[in-house]
């Protein structure tokens, strides 16, 4: 069974911040900042993508209501709300995080180099591609 699991199942420690219906979240065990949340369906699911429909719009209610929550207690200028699927995914069951932010708190935007498009043809090639994956 995957950690996010065993805690959800109450078998292994964690500071608990909501239990929801369809909803778990608890404090990160390193974060990036004081109040740095990990919000998860209960259920077991590995990415979005296999995130069934009809729990995409509780995760995301609780994800915003934990922004909020996350800004007021923490007394932060807002929060950064972000998850990865499969890469950069250190435990492979669906969470986002909610990290509080403050104006100088030294995280910069995305943890990664940006890049260009070579070309407006290559752009509009690469958006092209993903609508026609849609």
């Amino acid at each position: 069974m995957c950690v996010f699991c065993e805690i959800i199942a109450g078998r292994s420690e964690a500071s608990v911040v909501l239990d929801g219906a369809s909803s778990f979240a608890f404090l990160d065990l390193h974060p990036l900042f004081h109040g740095h949340v990990l919000l998860m369906p209960k259920v077991h699911h590995e990415t979005l993508v296999e995130l069934p429909p009809e729990l995409v719009e509780p995760l995301f209610a609780d994800a915003r209501r934990l922004a909020r929550a996350v800004e007021l207690a923490m007394g932060a200028e807002g929060t950064f709300v972000a998850m990865n699927n499969r890469v950069s995914q250190s435990v492979p069951h669906l969470h986002v995080h909610v990290v509080p932010r403050r104006k100088g708190d030294g995280l910069k935007g995305f943890f990664w180099p940006r890049t260009k498009y070579a070309s407006v043809d290559e752009r509009n090639d690469v958006a092209s591609r993903i609508r026609a994956a849609l």
